[in-house]
């Protein structure tokens, strides 16, 4: 745990400061804004819109093939995705991507461009960048696993049971931050998978919701009242 928050402190992340009962830590502005943006993402707060323009990046990658998957999942995370290992696109410019590949010490050049060919050409470049196969299969999969367990949890369930299989899911559909870049309709297949797993977990998400903080509340009460 402690070289895991010195490694966050090192990275930015977390801001050490002295509190009454001892040593603490603060959240940064980049941080904070990660977060937000996750949390944008996870709950699609967001309009998806584009201008027909891709923000693309041309880097020099790093040269141990740790620090490239590293780079890789970033850059991921960020919405962008690789047409080859130097060269990096998104729909729309991330907010933070200069900054991480500065802190990086990664040398890269940075454009925004709209295709020659228009939309055909764009979402040929769209398929090279992103397995949109393998993306909405995995969709169709996150909704096939996570429905049994959710349809079990009822009005008659505890508050307890609503707060861990509100948990997974929310745990399960984290994990598209690193796999969807969230294009627009407009470079999407039709009958796009994710349309309607999305769906599936914003109605489930938000039923769950009042049962699962109520759980939260309840276990935040106890742990005050248990302090001398």
């Amino acid at each position: 745990m402690r070289t895991a928050v010195s490694r966050m402190v090192r990275q930015g992340w977390l801001h050490p400061l002295r509190l009454s009962a001892g040593p603490g830590y603060l959240l940064t502005p980049k941080a904070a804004r990660r977060l937000d943006e996750a949390a944008s993402r996870i709950y699609r707060t967001g309009k998806i819109s584009w201008d027909g323009r891709f923000d693309l990046i041309v880097l020099d990658p790093p040269a141990s093939r740790r620090d490239r998957q590293r780079l890789a999942a970033n850059l991921s995370f960020l919405g962008y995705g690789a047409l080859d290992e130097r060269t990096w696109v998104a729909p729309r410019p991330g907010e933070d991507v200069d900054g991480l590949l500065s802190e990086s010490g990664i040398r890269h050049e940075r454009f925004s461009a709209s295709h020659a060919m228009g939309g055909p050409g764009a979402m040929g470049m769209v398929r090279r960048a992103w397995d949109l196969v393998e993306i909405g299969a995995a969709y169709e999969r996150f909704v096939a696993e996570q429905r049994d367990a959710i349809s079990q949890v009822t009005t008659r369930s505890s508050d307890e049971e609503a707060y861990a299989t509100r948990f997974r899911l929310v745990h399960a559909w984290r994990t598209f931050l690193f796999r969807d870049p969230q294009l627009p309709p407009a470079l999407l297949p039709e009958r796009w998978a994710g349309t309607s797993a999305a769906a599936f977990f914003d109605r489930h998400a938000a039923r769950l919701r009042p049962a699962a903080d109520r759980y939260v509340d309840v276990c935040l009460d106890q742990k005050k009242g248990a302090q001398p």
